[in-house]
């Protein structure tokens, strides 16, 4: 498994892993980062990630992408 912050922009993933405390994982979760989801990453602008989560893009810091795993 890899962090989400190693993905290339393009490539779909599914998410194996949400790694953290009860609250980062649940906050990910309301975002619709859960595993089995597929994900993609759209683009990497300042150290930050912007990605595809089903209808929405969301933007998430490398911290926080690290912790998801696929």
């Amino acid at each position: 498994m890899m962090p989400l912050s190693m993905a290339k922009p393009g490539e779909p993933v599914t998410i194996h892993r949400i790694s953290g405390k009860d609250e980062v994982r649940q906050h990910l979760a309301e975002l619709g980062f859960v595993v089995g989801s597929e994900v993609m990453v759209v683009n990497e602008l300042g150290g930050n990630l912007i990605l595809q989560v089903k209808d929405s893009r969301i933007a998430l810091d490398k911290t926080m992408a690290s912790r998801i795993q696929f």
